[in-house]
């Protein structure tokens, strides 16, 4: 636990002014908690930023930490990144706020939470998801017992990428396919949801586009309390079934009505978004009717509840929702999936500790 004074407003350095950044600063411009007062990014676009907004900018995180102490850093670079620079901070005793995944490697992951563990500055991993009052209140009907004992969970990503978005060579590469870069949230809602993973099967295809990356997945998942996960995903496809279109999370996403999440337990169902739960009223039988309830959310914008989260964590108030450990365990299943569409074989997971 940090032992701060408590301000107004604290201080929060944005590493990283792209594409993720921008909503960073946009959140930060209203938060309650925070002030921007630095930003870091060598481009001379973030520089313009940074003055227009009279902030403090540096071209590299290394300078901004031998002259700077803000209260709470966020970390929004490339992945390869993550691991120097949030260390970096941690030593400093500044708590992070890093954006997923939690690095691009399982070795330089497991550097980051021995970090966090070493010098005691806590670290959250913005998986933003997790602080969708949608699936804060999924998390309370699975703890509250309803569902009785998880059995079987399936999860679609299905959502179509223009031709524009390939323009960007990276985008064609190995490692920048929906399994990374989309799928690692759902991955990420269902161990929230039902918990660890235990193991993967998978298999990918790139038949539609024939890039080097994959365009379509398929995985079943076995969890560690047993129960049994399919998830889909596909950036070719012209679909609704897909978190972001139906959540509501994104303005700039054509809200659907259909749900994506579907989880299945000894006593009950629950489908999401909707939070739509079926149970028997009476007798358990599938020539029984089934009752369906529906509860309605309270709306939030999940960036800003991260934000809010975070402040709470660098007071010693809350503990992080996503930890450096839990980030590495979502890292873990979703490069599994690669590793067991690679080799045909069975994954197991190795970091349950």
């Amino acid at each position: 636990m940090i032992n701060m004074t408590m301000q107004s407003k604290k201080k929060l350095a944005l590493i990283g002014a792209g594409a993720i950044g921008a909503t960073h600063i946009q959140i930060a411009e209203n938060s309650p908690d925070f002030e921007l007062t630095t930003l870091v990014d060598p481009s001379e676009a973030a520089k313009a930023l940074a003055q227009s907004r009279g902030i403090r900018w540096y071209a590299d995180y290394k300078t901004m930490l031998e002259s700077d102490h803000p209260d709470g850093v966020i970390v929004a670079t490339p992945n390869t990144t993550h691991c120097d620079i949030a260390t970096a901070c941690l030593d400093r005793q500044i708590p992070v706020l890093v954006e997923k995944p939690i690095t691009d490697t399982l070795s330089s992951a497991l550097q980051l939470v021995e970090a966090e563990a070493r010098t005691g500055i806590p670290v959250l991993v913005g998986h933003h998801r997790r602080h969708n009052p949608i699936l804060r209140q999924a998390r309370n009907i699975v703890d509250s017992g309803v569902l009785g004992k998880p059995v079987s969970v399936t999860a679609m990503a299905t959502f179509f990428k223009p031709d524009a978005y390939f323009d960007i060579a990276w985008h064609r590469e190995a490692g920048a396919g929906p399994i990374l870069i989309n799928l690692i949230h759902d991955i990420d809602m269902l161990r929230f949801l039902v918990g660890d993973i235990d193991s993967v099967q998978a298999m990918t295809s790139n038949a539609r586009r024939g890039y080097p990356v994959e365009d379509t997945a398929g995985a079943v998942l076995r969890f560690c309390n047993g129960a049994i996960g399919a998830v889909t995903t596909s950036d070719t496809t012209v679909a609704p079934w897909n978190w972001d279109l139906c959540a509501g999370e994104a303005a700039h996403y054509p809200r659907q009505t259909e749900n994506t999440h579907f989880l299945s337990g000894s006593d009950g169902s629950l489908s999401l978004p909707g939070l739509d739960i079926w149970r028997y009223h009476e007798k358990k039988s599938w020539h029984a009717p089934l009752t369906q309830e529906r509860s309605t959310p309270h709306l939030g914008n999940p960036y800003a509840e991260q934000l809010h989260h975070f402040a709470a964590m660098i007071d010693g108030r809350e503990s992080a929702l996503c930890s450096s450990l839990d980030g590495m365990r979502t890292l873990e299943a979703t490069l599994a999936i690669h590793q067991a569409a690679l080799t045909g074989q069975t994954v197991t997971l190795g970091s349950q500790a």
